[in-house]
């Protein structure tokens, strides 16, 4: 088991881990002592004890910050997840598309009114025939 060196609020110590585990040791070192740096810079020299309890206290404070941001996070993951899958199962519905229909009445109407139209043309042309052969007579 390797023993590594670190240092915490100006302090040395020695700490045993796991093989392989030196590198998140190392980090988690690093944490502490920045948090201890920032008592020091505050209060002043403390006690080491007191000293390592506030800066475990203050990087406990930021982890539990941490844990319900991801909490967060993955609640609203899981929501939009839901929403996906549903989207996905969904089944797309038609487009309804309504086009204007005419009532017969008017329908109706319409076709007398053509018909009356042509049958007034076609008196204007008979008459026209009449009127051009009266004037060929004068």
């Amino acid at each position: 088991m390797p023993e590594i060196e670190v240092e915490i609020g100006g302090r040395t110590f020695e700490v045993a881990c796991q093989e392989g585990e030196e590198h998140y040791l190392k980090f988690a070192a690093k944490m502490l002592d920045e948090e201890a740096s920032v008592l020091t810079s505050q209060i002043g020299r403390i006690p080491e004890a007191r000293m390592l309890l506030m800066a475990g206290l203050m990087l406990a404070d930021k982890t539990a910050g941490m844990q319900d941001k991801l909490r967060e996070a993955e609640d609203k993951l899981m929501e939009k997840d839901a929403e996906l899958d549903q989207m996905r199962n969904a089944q797309a519905e038609p487009k309804r598309v309504e086009v204007p229909v005419l009532p017969d009445n008017v329908t109706d109407a319409m076709a007398e009114l053509a018909a009356r139209a042509e049958a007034l043309a076609d008196q204007v042309e008979g008459g026209a025939g009449d009127w051009e052969e009266e004037e060929e007579d004068a």
